[in-house]
């Protein structure tokens, strides 16, 4: 694990470093005005993982009437396998039980092997499948849900 890296909430300030992120690992980011909408968001929580003053990551999830979706998780290349993503999920799992949710659920990649078994081993259990869900390139979508 990767000494010395903080997590905290998203201030509009973080957006550009975040789209910039986005565009760096998604095939359709969120723009600048998009993540500052999500920050912006009074039902939603939006963390940043620093190392110094770089944002190496971050994720963001929105309540809805007791129910948690994590819209995004992710991390700068270069910083993977730091144990950045695990502490990430831990602060929105615990922010998701703080909030009394009754579960927290999200969508990965059928093909993202290292975000399921992220996942998984976090307790996360494929409930489903949403075929199509994503574009560029065209895949299904696990559904993954962690009952609270």
């Amino acid at each position: 694990m990767t000494a010395g890296f903080n997590i905290r909430r998203a201030v509009p300030s973080d957006a550009p470093a975040i789209a910039a992120l986005e565009t760096e690992i998604f095939s359709d980011p969120w723009s600048e005005a998009g993540v500052l909408s999500e920050i912006n968001k009074e039902n939603a929580l939006f963390l940043v993982c620093e190392i110094g003053k770089t944002p190496a990551g971050y994720v963001s999830m929105e309540t809805v009437c007791g129910e948690c979706y994590i819209a995004n998780l992710a991390v700068k290349r270069e910083y993977r396998r730091q144990g950045i993503a695990k502490a990430l999920l831990r602060a929105i799992i615990n922010a998701a039980k703080e909030e009394r949710c009754t579960f927290l659920t999200l969508e990965a990649r059928a093909s993202n092997a290292a975000a399921r078994t992220l996942y998984e081993k976090a307790g996360f259990a494929a409930q489903g499948v949403r075929p199509g869900f994503y574009t560029s390139p065209d895949e299904d979508a696990v559904i993954y849900t962690l009952f609270l």
